[in-house]
């Protein structure tokens, strides 16, 4: 059986691709195997030994001692597993770190909108004046000044107004034990 093969792989590398499906005939199944044998999965063991046989072909004309043929392409399939099982951790820790920061932002959200139901009900218990200089600041990011024209008060009015809703939040949110 050896001596079969290192002809046929002599004959591949004197220019007789013929041979190649008697090489394949032969050793294909022992590739699957060898592949199945390390990732577990009949259709990636197939996929990997397709995958070799490419680089085999390609690679064949370099290999010098035709006796080491079955030796040497089935360490092309082994790699090619091993670079599978790699890819696939890869994978696998890239999905498990999504999914961690998928529940970290979830949490997150929780807590916000927790956070942000005590900050409503702080603000709804703020003077008029006060609730509305806060909204503008905060919720939608007006300037002391675009507060000042808005309301048409001075802008020292508007910082007034925002200091002093500030100060009552504090109390308030220190009930609420969200003071820092």
């Amino acid at each position: 059986m050896q001596k079969e093969d290192d002809i046929l792989v002599l004959e591949f590398q004197l220019g007789n691709k013929k041979v190649l499906a008697s090489l394949v005939e032969k050793w294909h199944i022992i590739f699957c195997k060898k592949a199945y044998w390390l990732v577990k999965d009949a259709d990636v063991a197939k996929d990997i030994a397709q995958e070799s046989w490419q680089v085999i072909i390609e690679k064949i004309e370099t290999l010098n001692d035709v006796s080491s043929f079955g030796s040497w392409a089935s360490r092309i399939v082994y790699s090619k597993s091993l670079d599978h099982l790699r890819t696939r951790s890869k994978e696998r820790l890239r999905v498990s770190k999504i999914d961690k920061q998928q529940i970290g932002i979830v949490e997150t959200y929780k807590e916000n909108t927790a956070l942000k139901e005590v900050l409503l009900k702080a603000v709804k218990q703020l003077p008029d004046q006060q609730q509305v200089v806060v909204r503008l600041f905060y919720t939608e990011s007006y300037s002391l000044k675009e507060i000042s024209e808005t309301l048409s008060i001075s802008v020292g009015t508007a910082k007034s107004r925002l200091y002093n809703a500030r100060e009552k939040l504090k109390l308030i949110l220190k009930d609420y034990n969200y003071e820092n």
